[in-house]
């Protein structure tokens, strides 16, 4: 949110600079996260002065150009080469010194140089209306004020206005600050707890007059839950025309765009005081009726942007006797809009119920700035003085008259909440014991009205507009902000309890698999649960109606929770290689949320996603390598060695999200499905690299995980003996389904198994491979002997032959 520190001094007469004035904001909750510069005119006419033309004479080679000798009041007069027909000797003109940057009509920089013009030498530039940012004539230089003193900066004689914004980082829960008013409230109660009293100045209403009653327009609410209070008046023979400079500067600074005087105005109060308003054109509200109600489901309305809409039956519209107008708090019609042509207004002030304006807003995509204050709770009770104030300023500067009285249909009040602070608690939460009378000088500041005071606390009554202030720890939240949380002091003694656990914590595991994976180059990733319902089309495997939806969603992309991990990673890769990070390693500890049968369940997982090289360019590896299947795999089955899973079986995964892969088991639970994500889902989010997966089924990980005492032994001083066996086998035949028979086989002296070659090809039968295997064998308490070792390994050769027709080659 952008706040004016121009315009917050409207409210309240500080001087501070700005750096401090953010300080004390920032302390009071309302962070501020930048100050920018702001200027009526780009570049805020920097390096341009006012000068004196001397003289003006023809320039030799040129028909079109004057040669002028210019006072710039430094004490020097300069020569200036210009080609306007209106310059002249003894006019005050504006004059670009040499370095002066000016900016073209699309916002260019360039700079004046002192160079040659036709052979005259020429050190500045006199200067037109356009080439300073100041309108669009270019007919002629800028003739100023005869009584204007050369060297004046032009920013001084032409009232150029210069500003400095906040960028405040404001929470959900600060309805009450959305406004320049709003955050002059705080920054009062701010300087009051530094004894620095200042008067908060509020605009003045009093001259808001019913001029004639020629025009009156009935109004309607039919449903007064959803819009609790509605204010209306008629402001006839207005002129819709540009804003004047000050309004126009004034929402400029906030970025905002003006674009008429009446909308200028209802945007004005808006961030002035935070009550959003609505003009409607008189002509087009047909029977001179404002009906306030929701439509049947299914009618169409065309919003300001044109679009048309399909509207929800709860959906909350300003209609007129023949159809609707607005929706509600959100956004305006097509039709009933102010044109230039207007020439009477129905001017619209509402209250309406946050959690409906929510609702309309979320439903149709939309995020007005009207929408943002409604659907966070705005001040029921500012809803007619706002409408007077903006009343009043089209009054003035529309030339308009009010042609109708105020209605103010407000049924139901909503009453401010009481409250009471006992002092012990407070004390307690804080950490520190603050005054009573400090307290309450605090409360008085907020405008929170104390009731009775007694030994134990305060009672008070909080207004409607802090509709975040309802319990009494929401009451100290706000003493402790105001008293400032740096006031407090900290404890020079630390208090801790050592707890003690036994098996398996989640947190743990998850730190140590983190440590392996972070050592060895991989990138913490964190997703968003939410996701688009579009990327079940990708895999069969994943089923629409298990689904969790979300009733209000922001948008059909974060509609319904998560099934699977990897499009959110796949999302997070593409963004990465979309900036040129083409080696990337990723994890990612997270959930999935399925709805099987009205049963919903929350399943962790650990995701790990992988593509291009191994490791980043070097000399020494030239080409580097790139990551493939096999050194995903070796990264998985490191990570279950890590956290004591070892004896896992392996077979093929059949899942159309992987173009090959492997499901990983023990005892018959699955515990990582890994492998090469399919070309046609990469394709989906736009990565043409390789992509390589493994999703840990984290629940299942942790049921295979236990806790082991460990024994600590000296390394054997018996060697250990390698043997080798080439195997021809059916292609069909895995090296884990090999590797697992033979620690069966041998399960005391056998001690590795690696496969270090794999031939298939020439030579060989039609269906077979290649498997070269090396078995490591050792005894810890004696040497073997040549007859151990050949009746282990004759052992290995018959189960290979018994179990899948091996033959040694």
């Amino acid at each position: 949110m952008k706040i004016s520190y121009n315009w917050l001094k409207q409210f309240i007469k500080i001087d501070w600079d700005a750096e401090k004035t953010g300080e004390l904001l920032t302390d009071l909750g309302l962070e501020i996260e930048g100050i920018e510069h702001f200027s009526s005119v780009k570049g805020g006419l920097k390096g341009i002065v006012v000068g004196h033309v001397l003289s003006c004479e023809q320039h030799t080679n040129a028909d079109r150009l004057k040669v002028t000798k210019v006072d710039i009041g430094d004490g020097n007069i300069v020569q200036i080469v210009c080609g306007a027909p209106n310059v002249a000797a003894g006019q005050k003109v504006p004059v670009a010194t040499v370095g002066t940057t000016l900016y073209e009509a699309e916002g260019k920089p360039w700079q004046i140089n002192k160079g040659k013009i036709r052979g005259e030498v020429s050190e500045g530039m006199i200067c037109a209306e356009d080439e300073l940012g100041l309108g669009k004539d270019h007919g002629g230089i800028m003739v100023l004020d005869k009584n204007c003193i050369p060297g004046t900066l032009a920013s001084e004689i032409l009232k150029v206005e210069n500003d400095l914004v906040f960028e405040i980082g404001l929470t959900p829960n600060r309805a009450d600050a959305m406004s320049h008013w709003g955050v002059a409230r705080d920054l009062r109660a701010g300087l009051m707890q530094k004894d620095i009293s200042m008067e908060l100045i509020t605009p003045s209403t009093s001259n808001f007059r019913v001029v004639e009653r020629t025009r009156k327009v009935e109004i309607k609410v039919e449903n007064t839950e959803l819009a609790p209070r509605y204010c209306g008046v008629n402001i006839s023979e207005v002129v819709v025309q540009e804003s004047p400079a000050w309004l126009k500067n004034r929402l400029k600074s906030i970025g905002l765009a003006p674009i008429n005087n009446i909308v200028d105005i209802t945007n004005y109060v808006l961030h002035e005081l935070g009550q959003p308003l609505h003009a409607f054109d008189g002509a087009k509200i047909d029977g001179n009726i404002v009906s306030v109600k929701t439509l049947p489901a299914g009618t169409k309305f065309t919003t300001l942007d044109g679009v048309e809409r399909t509207l929800h039956e709860e959906d909350l519209m300003i209609c007129n006797e023949t159809g609707p107008m607005c929706i509600a708090g959100v956004f305006g019609g097509m039709d009933s809009g102010v044109k230039n042509n207007t020439s009477s207004i129905f001017l619209e002030s509402a209250y309406f119920n946050p959690v409906s304006i929510r609702k309309t807003a979320k439903r149709h995509g939309l995020n007005t700035d009207a929408s943002f204050r409604f659907e966070r709770g705005i001040d029921p009770n500012i809803t007619e003085y706002a409408l007077k104030r903006a009343a009043i300023m089209i009054c003035e500067i529309a030339g308009g008259k009010i042609s109708s009285d105020l209605v103010d249909i407000y049924p139901k009040k909503i009453e401010d909440h009481q409250v009471f602070l006992n002092y012990g608690k407070a004390n307690r939460l804080i950490g520190e014991e603050i005054s009573k009378e400090t307290i309450k000088r605090i409360l008085s500041s907020l405008e929170i009205k104390v009731n009775n005071v007694t030994e134990t606390g305060i009672g008070m009554t909080i207004p409607a507009y802090r509709n975040d202030v309802t319990r009494e720890a929401d009451v100290i939240e706000e003493v402790l902000r105001i008293y400032g949380y740096n006031n407090i002091k900290t404890t020079q003694k630390l208090n801790a309890s050592i707890a003690t656990t036994q098996g398996v914590q989640d947190y743990k595991i998850q730190n140590k698999a983190a440590a392996l994976l972070t050592g060895i180059g991989f990138n913490e990733m964190l997703n968003n649960s939410l996701t688009s319902p579009k990327y079940l089309e990708l895999s069969p495997s994943l089923n629409s109606e298990n689904n969790v939806a979300m009733l209000n969603p922001l948008s059909q992309e974060l509609s319904v929770l998560r099934q699977s991990m990897l499009f959110g990673g796949l999302e997070s890769l593409a963004y990465n290689l979309n900036r040129k990070t083409t080696n990337i390693k990723l994890f990612e500890f997270g959930k999935t949320y399925h709805n099987y049968s009205g049963k919903r369940e929350e399943l962790s997982h650990l995701s790990l996603l992988i593509s291009g090289n191994i490791t980043e360019d070097s000399w020494n590896e030239n080409p580097p390598k790139k990551s493939d299947f096999f050194f995903g795999k070796g990264v998985a089955m490191a990570l279950l060695e890590r956290l004591g899973i070892t004896e896992t079986t392996e077979k093929e995964l059949k899942n159309s999200l992987f173009s090959e892969g492997i499901l990983i088991s023990k005892k018959k639970k699955a515990l990582v499905e890994f492998g090469v994500i399919s070309k046609k889902v990469t394709k989906y989010f736009g990565i043409d690299a390789e992509v390589i997966y493994a999703d840990f089924q984290w629940n299942n990980i942790l049921s295979k995980i236990s806790i082991k005492n460990f024994t600590v032994q000296p390394i054997s001083k018996f060697p250990k003996v390698k043997k080798d066996f080439s195997l021809l086998l059916d292609e069909n035949v895995s090296f884990s389904e090999l590797k697992n028979t033979a620690f069966q086989t041998e399960r005391g002296l056998l001690k590795e198994v690696h496969l270090f070659d794999v031939y298939t090809g020439k030579n060989l039968p039609k269906g077979k491979k290649s498997y070269a295997l090396s078995f490591t064998l050792q005894d810890e308490n004696k040497t073997l002997t040549d007859k151990q070792i050949d009746k282990i390994m004759g052992k290995l050769q018959q189960r290979f032959e018994s179990y899948y027709g091996a033959s040694l080659r």
